[in-house]
């Protein structure tokens, strides 16, 4: 049994898929604009590996001797992180998650307060570090946790650690994910604690995503069928509410992510190491801070070089993104887009492969298992 390692660089994008304009996201494209806006980009790793072959990008020319290269869409709808990640390895929503542009209806917070005790104030879409600036001093005067939503389909309560601990906030997520069930199935519930001073709040590293099941079986179930150790590395464990992960790996920060991996690529006998990069999406894709998004990818760059020279000849090595988020977009939400797909393995002669978010999980398969799961939509590229 051999080892494939997917790693999720989240919400790097490559042009806007057809249905685009139905999402208010028409001509997105998260790379190539972010290298515009940079006047290029600087990864010579990626670049090697074929990312400017997949579209045109300045600063990253073709690449003269490729992996397998190409760009991604899902069948589903949506631009989350929590289906984009199902349809990697898979699990295809038949419809949307639920979305709350107005908030949460009064019989939801009302439940919602009744599971978990607590009071909420906001109760509306709002970024999330803006949310604890503008509502964080109500927060510490009455103990109201802060409720809010955004264009994506979750539910996040925000608390300072001095008026709730973490333990207690998880507790209340826990308490919130079952009331959120039915047509209210939001994708995620985030526990998001803070701390500091008015003026001065930050965001701890003690985030957690409690996430809906998925709706169907996956590629990772496959592959734990198959006898092969699946981890996950950063949020993956969460966005599969546990389902098919059987060692989770902390990675709240792309260090540690990165870290993580390095570990897993050095003493990792067989399986999948299915790895989330946060801060593209999380710290710098939302805010439209292009140079702090040009820094993380560098830093993805250097570890993908890194870890290349960890390969093994029976490895496979897949880096791709769920969606995007678009920097020169009128909003600060994901944008629906086509994932790149960088593929390395021994042998590998240089090619392009235009498919499904899908052939991902089913490539993992077949090259870990030496199987394939013809229920599952993807076929493999190697």
């Amino acid at each position: 049994m051999r080892r494939a390692t997917v790693v999720v660089m989240d919400a790097c994008g490559v042009g806007e898929l057809p249905d685009a304009v139905a999402y208010g996201d028409g001509g997105s494209n998260t790379l190539v604009h972010l290298a515009e806006q940079l006047c290029g980009l600087r990864l010579p790793t990626l670049s090697r590996l074929g990312l400017g072959s997949i579209v045109p990008m300045l600063g990253v020319a073709p690449a003269s001797d490729p992996g397998v290269y190409g760009r991604l869409r899902p069948l589903g709808p949506g631009k989350e992180s929590t289906t984009g990640h199902w349809e990697l390895m898979g699990v295809v929503p038949s419809q949307a998650l639920p979305t709350y542009p107005s908030g949460f209806p009064p019989e939801v917070v009302r439940a919602l307060e009744d599971a978990t005790g607590l009071r909420f104030c906001c109760n509306r879409p709002f970024s999330g570090t803006e949310v604890i600036e503008a509502y964080g001093p109500h927060h510490l005067e009455t103990g109201e946790a802060i409720l809010y939503t955004s264009a994506d389909s979750v539910l996040q309560i925000a608390c300072h650690v001095d008026r709730v601990s973490e333990p207690s906030l998880y507790a209340a997520c826990e308490a919130a994910r079952q009331v959120m069930t039915g047509r209210h199935a939001v994708g995620r519930v985030i526990a998001r604690p803070f701390e500091g001073s008015p003026g001065a709040f930050r965001r701890r590293e003690g985030r957690r995503d409690y996430s809906v099941r998925p709706p169907g079986r996956s590629y990772l179930d496959e592959l734990q069928d198959a006898g092969a150790p699946v981890h996950g590395v950063g949020k993956i464990h969460d966005l599969f509410a546990g389902v098919g992960i059987d060692v989770k790996h902390a990675g709240a920060t792309n260090l540690a992510a990165i870290a993580a991996t390095t570990s897993l690529l050095r003493e990792l006998e067989s399986g999948l190491i299915f790895v989330n990069l946060v801060e593209t999406d999380q710290v710098y894709g939302h805010r439209h801070d292009v140079s702090g998004f040009h820094q993380a990818l560098k830093e993805i760059d250097a570890a993908v070089a890194e870890w290349l020279t960890l390969l093994r000849d029976d490895d496979l090595l897949i880096v791709t993104a769920d969606h995007g988020v678009d920097p020169t977009a009128p909003h600060t939400d994901h944008t629906r887009e086509y994932a790149p797909l960088l593929a390395t393995y021994a042998g590998c002669a240089g090619r392009r492969h235009d498919g499904l978010l899908a052939d991902v999980g089913a490539s993992a398969l077949a090259w870990v298992a030496g199987r394939t799961a013809p229920e599952l939509p993807g076929e493999t590229f190697v």
